[in-house]
């Protein structure tokens, strides 16, 4: 049997750390990953998943990671379920990641160079940064 997941998308949430009363963390964030599908009015879909990291991942993802970064996530699909106060069934799906890479460009702290160094030539300088609304998906017209 197998259950993986890989996803690549933009955090719709900052990550909110927890810890375990153990002492493990955890953070959750949802994810929005875009579909190759656009609506009736040409406009991008997404769909918005929950995320799960645990231990350092979720640490990295709380002091690193804000709403709009980029990342890719290797986890497994996990389903919950249990009964509400009310007393009616509920479900939760949600991706719980084993590996978390962030995908943007670290950013500049000074774009002045440090004295006695050369700066960078214009070519080897990172471009402009694009959000995904400057994107246009290869995939759309297929």
């Amino acid at each position: 049997m197998l259950n993986r997941v890989i996803l690549i998308g933009r955090l719709a949430t900052d990550p909110e750390l927890k810890y375990t009363p153990s002492g493990i963390a955890v953070a959750n964030f949802v994810l929005a990953v875009d579909r190759y599908t656009k609506d009736a009015e040409g406009k991008k879909e997404a769909d918005f998943i929950p995320i799960v990291v645990w231990k350092q991942s979720a640490e990295f993802a709380a002091n690193y990671l804000t709403k709009g970064c980029m990342v890719a996530v290797d986890g497994r699909l996990q389903i919950r379920s249990w009964v509400a106060q009310d007393g009616t069934r509920r479900k939760n799906a949600e991706v719980v990641a084993e590996n978390l890479k962030s995908l943007d460009k670290p950013k500049e702290t000074s774009a002045a160079p440090a004295i006695g160094e050369e700066p960078a030539p214009a070519d080897a300088r990172p471009g402009p940064d694009l959000g995904s609304d400057e994107l246009d998906d290869p995939f759309a017209d297929e």
